[in-house]
């Protein structure tokens, strides 16, 4: 009888100590299972839509003088109502006062832990006041003014909520040779929670963001960040080998990626994401940099040592 409760005992302990190991792997690939298949369904969805702006109407303004009204408008939900329900299976629908109702949660843990927001925002700048700035740097005056449009959100049939952040004048892409500022290029942003408002609410794990990029031929991204490499700095060939060798899913984000990671900085916990290496080229010696306080994609030589922050895709 001790020999037998000696054995329970150490089974007990063993499995006290292996099984939150085990449950945590188990939930990891089912978040990822479920965030690449919710990937696809908006990839598939987004390219039958014929175009991704002009939705909505939208109420104030930029003022003469460059400063920001919070604009009194329907532009998001209109887009989800109107657009992005007539290719993709939707249920509940809420405002942006609402936004509980379909299962967004009240805080958001960042991928570095912290935590992103006091409470889910209601507005596009927001989300990300660096679609509303005036930056200064070695000389340079840096500024940027966008509509501050309404959020909205939906539930979709399998179960996951999602809030989105929608630029009805999104930009298309012009094939750019120089500098060019990444706030125009986003349409919308889709902040993804695969549970719901269960827990543990943490990027990563069951929140992500998809980020729909030019109002036609639109590009879908749904880079998800990993910090293993944050702090290093490398030249573009080297850090593009850096981010490979960390598993077979880990890769450099390319500019894209860069917008979608831009666009949800503050989800990521980088508030200040200087010179990151882009993936895409302009020529074999040119590369592509972000800097983030600023959402300016500069073209810099492929030998220079920049920041390097990897994705899995």
């Amino acid at each position: 009888m001790a020999e037998i409760l000696l054995s329970l005992t150490i089974i007990g302990v063993v499995a006290a100590i292996t099984l939150p190991s085990l449950t945590g792997n188990i939930n990891e690939r089912t978040w990822n299972t479920q965030r690449k298949a919710l990937y696809a369904r908006f990839s598939q969805a987004i390219a039958l839509m014929p175009s991704l702006n002009g939705y909505g109407t939208l109420e104030g303004a930029i003022s003469a003088d460059g400063t920001q009204s919070v604009a009194q408008d329907t532009a998001a939900e209109t887009f989800v109502t109107e657009g992005l329900s007539k290719v993709l299976k939707i249920n509940n629908i809420c405002d942006a006062d609402h936004l509980a109702d379909c299962g967004v949660p009240t805080t958001v843990t960042t991928l570095d832990g912290s935590t992103a927001f006091s409470s889910f925002p209601k507005t596009l700048v927001d989300f990300n006041s660096y679609f509303n700035w005036t930056h200064s740097n070695q000389g340079y005056i840096y500024t940027y003014r966008q509509l501050n449009t309404k959020a909205a959100a939906f539930e979709t049939q399998n179960g996951e909520s999602i809030v989105v952040y929608y630029n009805p004048n999104c930009a298309p892409s012009m094939n750019e040779t120089d500098s060019f500022k990444v706030q125009p290029k986003m349409c919308a942003n889709f902040v993804y929670d695969l549970n719901g408002s269960k827990g543990p609410n943490t990027v990563g794990k069951d929140i992500g963001f998809i980020t729909a990029i030019y109002p036609s031929d639109s590009v879908v991204v749904a880079p998800m960040p990993i910090a293993n490499v944050s702090g290093t700095m490398a030249k573009q060939a080297d850090a593009g080998k850096l981010c490979s060798g960390l598993d077979s899913e880990s890769r450099l984000p390319n500019n894209e990626e860069l917008i979608a990671m831009f666009t949800n900085t503050n989800l990521i916990g980088h508030k200040n994401i200087w010179n990151i290496w882009s993936s895409t080229l302009l020529s074999p010696t040119i590369g592509w940099q972000l800097s983030g306080p600023t959402g300016i994609l500069f073209r810099t030589s492929r030998t220079t040592s920049l920041y390097v922050k990897c994705i899995k895709r």
